[in-house]
């Protein structure tokens, strides 16, 4: 349920309230003058602008085709320019320094290691340059005034065929920042079911894992990644809503497959404004996650490509709370399911919990009734 409170949160609020972010793609978050940068020091002469304002638009635009393999083609200037220690380094600092100045206060933030190799570095070392970078962009963060975490789930292609070695990979560094596998690409023609070695490898590891599935491609990707393959959450997963009908009356039956992934609790990485761009949702007002949240799923609010979709966690949450009217309430809900959800051991996740998002939102929340209090003792002065 939303809150009794009438006030919605000023955009100002959404940006200090303590954020946690799940699905997120490293290469699809890059700031344009940092690719430009990267451009000129590799000598890649591809890039469509040279200008940082007009490069990120371009990228909008780009990502704006309503077709997820188009949206996709976009990384390929991403990763051009992503392919030295240096640069792997640069970037993963700049997106914990972001993500921090945003609120976010934990994150989880996926690559694919074998895009990065095509100057000659190991899969070792692309996953040691992104760690130092995150820990880099943690302390920069820290001495700016803002605190965050930052965990990396590497990422397999499904159209391609390294996923039990990226599996492999992800447990060798399971306990030196990262935290989970996952598989991403487009869903058409690459079921999950394909990569079935790497995730029965992970199962007898007790390790971790997302899939990308529910996204571009409906319920059939979501029972495979689920009963097949037996991921801990799905990466967007908005296709649930098919196995739902309304009444024209407004009552509501869920299919067998919706009534499990809300029965069992099984996290969903929504990411609005991404399904706008690859037509997963024609309006924010028609994504599936106002529905779901009144039905208790367990949602999640993310940003998927922050450079693609010119979207950060706090323009997510404005635009939900402008359709939805969602309150601080609300966003709190989402962040702690998010925080509930994450790949940390669960001592760390309560703990961010209790010491870190409900004093935060609690902070929050005490300047409405100050405002009020305020408001109140002024008309009756006056």
């Amino acid at each position: 349920m939303t809150s009794e409170t009438p006030n919605l949160p000023t955009p100002d609020q959404i940006r200090r309230s303590p954020k946690v972010l799940l699905h997120d793609h490293l290469d699809g978050g890059l700031r344009p003058g940092t690719i430009i940068a990267l451009a000129r020091e590799a000598g890649y002469e591809n890039l469509p602008e040279t200008d940082a304002d007009k490069l990120g638009i371009w990228f909008r635009e780009a990502a704006d085709s309503g077709s997820l393999p188009r949206y996709l083609e976009t990384f390929a200037h991403t990763c051009a320019v992503m392919q030295t220690k240096s640069a792997l380094f640069r970037v993963a600092a700049e997106c914990a320094e972001d993500l921090a100045e945003d609120g976010v206060v934990y994150a989880e933030i996926r690559y694919a290691p074998e895009q990065h190799l095509e100057a000659g570095l190991t899969l070792e070392e692309v996953v040691e340059a992104v760690n130092d970078g995150f820990r880099e962009g943690e302390r920069r963060a820290k001495a700016n005034g803002h605190r965050i975490r930052v965990g990396a789930l590497l990422t397999a292609m499904r159209h391609a065929a390294r996923a039990l070695e990226i599996a492999e990979l992800a447990n060798r560094y399971r306990d030196n920042g990262v935290v989970g596998f996952d598989i991403a690409g487009a869903e058409a023609g690459f079921p999950p079911t394909r990569h079935l070695d790497a995730f029965e490898y992970l199962k007898r590891e007790n390790n971790h894992f997302t899939i990308h599935a529910g996204e571009a491609f409906g319920l059939p990707s979501i029972w495979q990644a689920l009963q097949w393959c037996g991921a801990d959450r799905l990466g967007h997963g908005v296709k649930i809503i098919d196995d739902i009908e309304v009444a024209a009356d407004g009552s509501v039956k869920l299919g067998r497959l919706a009534s499990y992934v809300r029965d069992k609790r099984i996290p969903l990485e929504m990411c609005p404004t991404s399904n706008l761009q690859t037509a997963a949702a024609a309006s924010y007002a028609e994504h599936p996650i106002g529905l779901l949240r009144k039905l208790h799923f367990r949602l999640t609010v993310n940003t998927d490509n922050r450079l693609m979709s010119g979207t950060s966690m706090s323009r997510e949450f404005e635009h939900l709370v402008d359709t939805f009217g969602y309150t601080l309430d609300d966003m709190q809900w989402f962040t702690v399911n998010a925080m509930k959800s994450a790949f940390i051991p669960f001592d760390e996740r309560l703990a961010m919990i209790n010491e870190v998002i409900k004093p935060g939102y609690a902070e929050l929340k005490s300047e409405w009734l100050f405002q009020q209090t305020a408001s109140t003792s002024g008309s009756v002065v006056a």
